[in-house]
């Protein structure tokens, strides 16, 4: 009773610690509070110890019941808390074949009595476990500082008529806040007052939809005349809304809700009610969650260590099955001193048992428990060479690439699917007006001005000069109504916004020669590019005619665009009493409502201009008398002040508006591509790879993009899955929902005829959707590996989906970058960091994984041909010493540094030819065939060693003086065969010489010697044992022990040279042939030490025979220089 007070007592004390931590989440305090409950009514005992272990668990892994408390407002990119860390990550690292099964081998060492110190197997696991956890944490501890930045990010927030600061996680539903201009929204919010008179709002939703354009947004018409804090605080009203929904596209049936991450704009201050927040806004139910991502590469690896690990349990139950069939012969069995009782002889399956478990232990070197983590170091010091790399730093941001995930490496190397946003990530969202067509003639501007206004006559105001803007070959003088129509509507219908000096991520916008200057926004970029120097002010506009005359307008109505109508209008009165409807919009929006005017001139320019890759808009124009006018105000107040189906009405009104229209002309312009956009998907389609483009934009403003980043050609067959006006709706009959992955009707079709197509691009898409789409092609039956890159945090959800995601430090905020596995500055950079990092990435580790695998077999298969030579006594073939250190010092520095530095072909040729990237596609240097080759090669080279020091051994004396060698001297003669051989393979597959690999490989050789010396040579006094004392200094001091390390390592490298000389002079890939040929600028191409004895030739078969025969004497004549210069030194 006493012992279960004290456990109670540390119970509630720990928790109502936790509880009151202020890092804890909300969910975390809640679950520890119902604990702290349950233990203090119920008392200590078996089932609320179960109880409160259940809730460890749900915060172990963060799942927390639903409904039990509210979702905190928390932005969270990061795998681990400080209370999970430690069993989550040992968790998911035992979660690999290898550290489970090294667990296992460590304990059963602890229980029984085996062949091997206990330290052999633990040693190595723990320097595993514990540099992968330090490399681990480190990389979720810059996720944690960089949500922490995020999180505790200041708003400001109303209570009590005051202004109060917060931190953003602290936010809660029902707090009124304050948000300034050029701050983003912290949750989703219901718009209650602004600053302008009109209630009105402008912003920005590009981390939503990717579309920079400025949008208008109302206030609450009951609240929008409060202005003050007091104010705003005395408000007391109920809100009801729908339930959240994570549609970006479905009409939200108010144009007062303001999501979150969109930023205002133009606009100095707003007041608005947090209505949704945390999980519950709409770009959050689009986040898709998070989970850990393993690639290719690994899979391979976890699959070879499954047969490994089957060969190792036949290994023990033929040795186990040989030691009984040996020990049935009487004057086998046990010696006479060591006789077992006839207790130990009855029990056969224990000791059975017991010695199948000694023979695991005896052979589990042969899983090569260190390979994973000379993985890990080999990713995380590699991913450094992206950061390091100059090439992917951009001047202007001066940002360099990120890597917040160097896991997957080598997974860069094998993409078959990119997915790519277009706003922002292909193009740089700056409109470039191109030409106009009046009435079927071209007009083109003689200065295009970017939307940037330099002329100002008086402050506030701006001038413009139509016929000075704009010239035309074929002006004619009674074309001139036309044309003045047609500028006044550029003029007059638009939404564009004049604006001072801003700051946007750090880059300054409207700076003209170190001066500040005024600049253009909008709700469409496309507006800023067309029009050319107006000021809206007060509802008045004033525009300069060719006359240089002032024209007067006063503005009345606004029919704002939306994506089912794609048009907008204005509705205008001039100085002289005339009303004038203004409409732009999509040509299959204008025509059909057109009815006067060139058209077929017209349209055969818009299509023309399409094909060229133009965005294209068509401008009408109709006359208003004053009853039309009256008739279009009653229409639009009824449609507005409507409680029910109020869109639907104001479409209804609208469309009665717009018609009858008179056409006037189209414009054409530009949305310009990012530097080198086009080059990077043309070298991305040459390296095998399909490119998607994933968008939120209109169908034809998206198709326009991949004309012109050549996506798409003139010639390319395009085949439209949709329905006009209804795009955006047709993907919800292909997509499965969230909780039925089987209910899309036309799933499979769908797949099946976009696999077939080279280029794919999908429209008006919510950022759930396009996770959706790369989960559809994850799930295809040839499983390919993807890539996602975007730069908004509308493609969040597909970064974290794709196998790999990379974010774009665009113009949309850091979110994407923040959630990605790496960042880059600009679109142009994909193509280094896949054709070069990820080529490189995938060959280093590729040779990592076969070779370790391959010296493990070495290592260990001598071992096991030792024992039909002891009886099967489980007498180990080499020292403790020598067991522990082969993986971890011997043989582990060489490997690595290949892994970090080979090339084996220079990145410059591998930027210019992208077809090389096919060479190494789907996983091709780690298939089966290749696995097996290097098997064999290892249980050759282990025959080899063994038998052939056996034979060496056989009746011969090695000493002067006739002493014999014993065990410990035949098995330190087989490791040193061992050690030199899988290292000298090592230098003969390596291509790229520095003197770091001189060093390394020849050092890693030298303390092999010099650590042999030492621990044979001197009598150590904490060992209760030496048996190897003196043995190596014996070893070396006979001429047959030196002439069979040199005949034995030079017969178990030689058929592997002789196999790549025959294969690449038969059957050479394409990589091969530019190695022989002599492309490639780097020196170890012809000679694996450049000793001068080579030099560069063609690519016959009778040179490649010779430059492979030099390469290998070379190599022999380097080593035996080496060894030369040594031994005054050794002896």
């Amino acid at each position: 009773m006493c012992c279960s007070h004290i456990i109670q007592f540390i119970l509630t004390h720990f928790i109502s610690t936790v509880c009151c931590a202020d890092d804890t989440s909300q969910a975390s305090q809640n679950l520890f509070c119902q604990a702290f409950c349950f233990v203090n009514t119920r008392g200590f005992s078996m089932y609320s110890f179960i109880h409160i272990f259940h809730l460890y668990f749900c915060i172990l892994f963060n799942q927390f019941p639903e409904g039990n408390f509210r979702r905190k407002q928390l932005l969270d990119g990061s795998m681990y808390t400080f209370w999970n860390f430690i069993p989550k990550n040992l968790f998911e690292q035992f979660r690999r074949v290898a550290n489970f099964y090294f667990l296992i081998i460590f304990l059963v060492q602890l229980i029984i009595d085996t062949p091997t110190s206990p330290i052999t197997s633990g040693l190595p696991l723990f320097f595993v476990i514990t540099v992968t956890a330090i490399k681990q944490g480190y990389e979720d501890w810059l996720r944690h500082k960089a949500d922490n930045a995020v999180n505790r990010c200041p708003v400001h927030v109303v209570q009590h008529g005051k202004i109060v600061r917060k931190q953003s996680r602290k936010l809660r539903v029902g707090d009124v806040v304050l948000v300034k201009e050029d701050e983003s929204f912290p949750c989703d919010l219901v718009l209650l007052s602004t600053s302008r008179d009109d209630g009105t709002c402008y912003v920005t939703t590009a981390s939503l939809d990717g579309e920079s354009s400025h949008k208008t947004y109302y206030a609450v018409q009951d609240t929008k005349a409060y202005n003050t804090e007091k104010e705003v605080d005395a408000i007391h009203a109920t809100i009801e809304c729908e339930q959240p929904q994570p549609d970006l596209y479905k009409p939200l049936g108010s144009e007062n809700l303001l999501l979150r991450g969109a930023t205002l704009k133009n606009t100095s201050y707003i007041y608005a009610v947090a209505i949704y927040s945390g999980m519950e806004t709409k770009m959050a139910l689009n986040y898709q969650s998070k989970s850990q991502k393993r690639s290719a590469v690994e899979k391979s690896m976890n699959a070879y260590l499954l047969v490994y690990l089957c060969i190792l349990i036949s290994k023990a139950i033929i040795n186990t099955a040989l030691k009984y069939v040996w020990q049935a012969d009487p004057n086998r069995d046990e010696p006479w001193y060591n006789h077992r009782t006839e207790t130990e002889r009855q029990r056969h399956l224990i000791r059975a048992f017991t010695d199948f478990l000694a023979f695991m232990v005896l052979f589990n070197y042969i899983i090569p428990v260190s390979m994973y983590v000379t993985v890990e170091m080999q990713k995380f010091l590699g991913s450094y060479f992206i950061m390091w790399d100059d090439e992917m730093m951009d001047e202007e941001l001066g940002e360099r690439a990120v890597v917040n995930t160097s896991d997957l490496n080598e997974e860069l190397g094998q993409v078959e699917y990119v997915f790519t946003d277009k706003t922002g990530t292909l193009t740089e969202n700056n409109m470039e007006f191109i030409e106009c067509c009046v009435d079927g003639h071209v007009y083109v501007p003689q200065v295009i001005c970017n939307g940037q206004v330099t002329d100002t006559t008086k402050e506030g105001w701006v001038l413009v000069t139509l016929s000075a803007s704009v010239t035309d070959s074929l002006l004619v003088v009674s074309w001139q109504e036309r044309e003045e129509l047609f500028f006044r509507a550029l003029c007059l219908c638009h939404t564009v916004q004049v604006k001072e000096e801003e700051t946007v991520d750090g880059i300054k916008h409207g700076i003209h020669q170190g001066k500040s200057t005024s600049f253009y926004i909008s709700s469409s970029p496309d507006e800023v590019a067309l029009v050319e120097g107006m000021k809206r002010s007060d509802g008045q506009m004033e525009i300069l005619n060719r006359e240089d005359e002032i024209e007067k307008f006063e503005l009345l109505e606004v029919l704002t665009f939306d994506s089912v109508r794609r048009r907008m209008s204005v509705i205008v009165k001039a100085n002289t009493g005339e009303l004038y409807l203004f409409c732009k919009g999509a040509d299959s929006s204008i025509f059909p409502r057109v009815v006067s005017g060139k058209v077929d001139q017209i349209r055969a320019r818009v299509e023309q201009n399409a094909v060229e890759g133009l965005r294209t808009l068509c401008v009408a124009y109709r006359h208003l008398s004053p009853e039309q006018y009256e008739e279009v105000c009653h229409l639009l107040s009824d449609a507005k002040l409507a409680l029910q189906d109020r869109d639907r009405r104001l479409a209804e009104a609208y469309d009665l508006i717009e018609k009858d229209l008179i056409l006037l002309g189209a414009t054409a312009v530009e949305d310009r591509l990012q530097e080198k956009a086009a080059d990077t998907i043309e070298s991305l389609h040459k390296a095998g790879m399909k490119v998607w483009v994933l968008t939120g934009d209109k169908m034809e403003t998206a198709a326009a993009t991949c004309y012109a980043s050549k996506l798409f050609r003139r010639s390319t067959q395009i085949l439209e899955l949709t329905t006009k006006r209804t795009e955006e709706q047709s993907l919800h009959d292909v997509l499965p929902n969230q909780d039925d992955l089987n209910s899309g009707n036309y799933k499979e079709i769908f797949l099946e005829i976009c696999r077939n197509c080279s280029a794919v691009l999908c429209c008006r898409m919510a950022p759930l959707q396009k996770a959706q789409i790369v989960k559809l092609i994850k799930a295809s039956k040839e499983h390919p590996i993807t890539l996602a890159v975007g730069d908004g945090a509308n493609d969040v959800s597909m970064i974290l989906e794709a196998h790999v995601g990379i974010g774009i430090m665009g113009k949309e905020g850091r979110q994407a970058v923040r959630n990605s596995d790496y960042a880059v500055p600009k679109f142009k950079h994909l193509k280094k960091m896949l054709l070069v990092h990820g080529h490189y990435y995938y060959i280093r580790i590729s040779e990592l994984v076969q070779y370790f695998f391959y010296k493990n077999v070495c290592f260990i298969f001598p071992q096991f041909l030792y024992q039909f030579f002891c009886g099967f006594s489980q007498q180990p073939l080499y020292d403790t010493a020598y067991l522990t250190l082969y993986n971890i010092s011997f043989t582990s520095l060489p490997i690595l540094l290949y892994s970090l530095i080979e090339q084996h072909i220079n990145m410059d040729i591998l930027k210019k030819d992208p077809t090389l990237y096919r060479d190494i596609s789907k996983n091709s240097l780690l298939r089966w065939p290749i696995f097996i080759y290097w098997t064999i090669l290892g249980v050759y080279d282990a025959i080899v060693m063994f038998f052939g020091a056996y034979f060496l051994f056989d009746n011969t004396t090695f000493t002067s003086n006739g002493q014999m060698f014993g065990n410990w001297t035949f098995g330190t003669l087989v490791f040193t065969v061992l050690v030199f051989t899988v290292t000298f393979k090592l230098a003969l597959d390596t291509h790229y010489w520095t003197w770091i690999n001189h060093f390394v490989i020849w050092g890693s050789l030298i303390f092999f010697v010099v650590f042999s010396l030492l621990w044979g040579g001197i009598i150590w006094p904490f060992l209760n044992y030496q048996r190897m004392y003196y043995v190596f200094m014996q070893m070396l001091s006979s001429g047959p022990a030196w002439l069979s390390i040199i005949l034995l390592i030079t017969a178990s490298l030689l058929p592997d040279v002789l196999k790549k000389v025959i294969w690449r002079s038969l059957w050479p890939t394409t990589t091969e042939r530019i190695q022989v040929s002599g492309e490639t600028k780097t020196p170890a191409t012809f000679c694996a030490l450049h000793c001068g004895m080579c030099s560069p030739v063609d690519g016959s078969t009778e040179v490649f025979l010779l430059h492979s025969y030099c390469d290998f004497l070379c190599f022999f004549h380097q080593t035996w220089k080496t060894v030369i210069d040594l031994t005054p030194f050794l002896f």
